[in-house]
């Protein structure tokens, strides 16, 4: 297995393009729940090139019945992205001061309960993101109302 870097700008350029729309290649979960989990793995994935097709476990997306439950679940993503050992991006929580273009916030309410995922897009000096569900393109973070937010660092690809 060997470490690539994961490819920010195209994480970020795809977030922007796709804000208010939405890619044909993937399953709208608007109505199902919400897409905002969604939109943010294929964010990720642009940026990653590579998924993780561990049956249950890992991240993937091949169509609405063949996906991990990683690709489209608030919590399910936080899960793979800190916990992922293997194959495909990996992160961990960081503070504001280390969030940087490409990487995810999640919003979530004062018991913990986390429910929204965010592509961040810029830090000047304001945090913007990209969303879908409330469709955003290069909103302020500080625009949405939440109890807690966590932020999600990634650090790296691993391919093989």
């Amino acid at each position: 297995m060997r470490l690539k870097a994961y490819d920010r700008e195209s994480a970020v350029a795809y977030a922007v393009k796709w804000a208010e729309g939405r890619n044909p290649r993937y399953y709208d979960f608007d109505g199902i729940g919400g897409d905002c989990t969604n939109f943010v793995s294929q964010c990720i994935f642009a940026g990653a090139g590579v998924m993780n097709d561990t049956p249950v476990f890992g991240w993937y997306y091949y169509s609405l019945r063949e996906r991990a439950p990683a690709w489209t679940g608030v919590q399910y993503l936080y899960q793979f992205l800190v916990g992922n050992q293997s194959v495909g991006p990996f992160a961990r929580e960081a503070g504001e001061e280390d969030i940087r273009p490409g990487d995810v916030i999640q919003l979530g309410t004062e018991s913990g309960l986390f429910y929204h995922s965010l592509m961040v897009t810029a830090v000047t000096p304001e945090i913007l993101v990209c969303a879908h569900t409330f469709d955003a393109l290069n909103k302020p973070l500080s625009d949405y109302l939440y109890d807690t937010a966590r932020m999600l660092h990634i650090e790296g690809v691993r391919s093989w």
